[in-house]
């Protein structure tokens, strides 16, 4: 039990010397054409990827760590790119992948999280006995609950690959918010500077944070069919 704790302050020291002098990468919401190759996967999960803990500094004790890959238009793009390479899809299939992955985006904001920290049992955020509450938030004051929570409990190889910080110590889930109120209000507004996650319970709270890029425009409506109709970039050499 001791080393147990000695590891557990262990790994929530090296996290704090870990988060110092990061600096916070920029991204857009814009919609459009990219042109991924499969090998630009990792560049744009790190791009679309926040990490914060929330510890208590007098005993070291680590509450919660929470890592969370927004799935926006562009990092659909990518994963598609990568997806596309992994598993020799045909032209049309990726194509077809394209348009539906792309669509979704018209609905809601995903998020792919892997949390630990705390007592396991209570990290369950599908759960109504969790610990915590996640709430999709700006800085223009929006709030908004998750419309559905979908717990990964046995994810497989590509969502242990493709999101490499989903380890074996953590607990993974699908988080989706809509991307619009029933009044049709926008869930993260078209003037925000900023979006993000906010983890929040009776331990404290912890907010993951996407600065937006100083340009940020409503993005014009895209054409789904003449987007997905557009080839990927095929990878040198193949």
């Amino acid at each position: 039990m001791v080393k147990a704790a000695w590891l557990r302050r262990g790994l929530v020291l090296a996290a704090l010397l870990g988060a110092t002098g990061c600096a916070t990468q920029l991204v857009s919401l814009n919609e459009g054409p990219r042109e991924y190759v499969a090998t630009d996967y990792e560049n744009v999960l790190r791009a679309w990827t926040r990490t914060e803990h929330l510890f208590a500094l007098s005993e070291l004790d680590n509450f919660l760590t929470a890592t969370a890959t927004f799935e926006s238009w562009d990092f659909r793009w990518a994963y598609v790119a990568r997806y596309a390479q992994d598993y020799r899809l045909t032209i049309e299939q990726r194509q077809k992948l394209l348009e539906k992955t792309l669509e979704e985006t018209r609905h809601h904001h995903q998020f792919f999280v892997a949390i630990f920290g705390g007592e396991r049992k209570y990290n369950d955020l599908s759960t109504p006995n969790s610990a915590w509450i996640v709430r999709l938030i700006d800085d223009t004051g929006n709030e908004t609950a998750p419309e559905e929570i979908i717990a990964i409990k046995k994810p497989n190889a590509l969502e242990r690959t493709y999101f490499p910080y989903n380890t074996v110590w953590r607990q993974a889930f699908r988080i989706r918010f809509p991307r619009a109120t029933a009044e049709g209000r926008l869930t993260i507004s078209p003037a925000a500077k900023w979006f993000g996650l906010r983890f929040a319970g009776a331990q404290g709270n912890s907010e993951l944070v996407w600065q937006l890029t100083e340009d940020e425009e409503p993005a014009e409506p895209v054409e789904l069919e003449q987007e997905a109709a557009r080839p990927l970039r095929p990878v040198a050499g193949r």
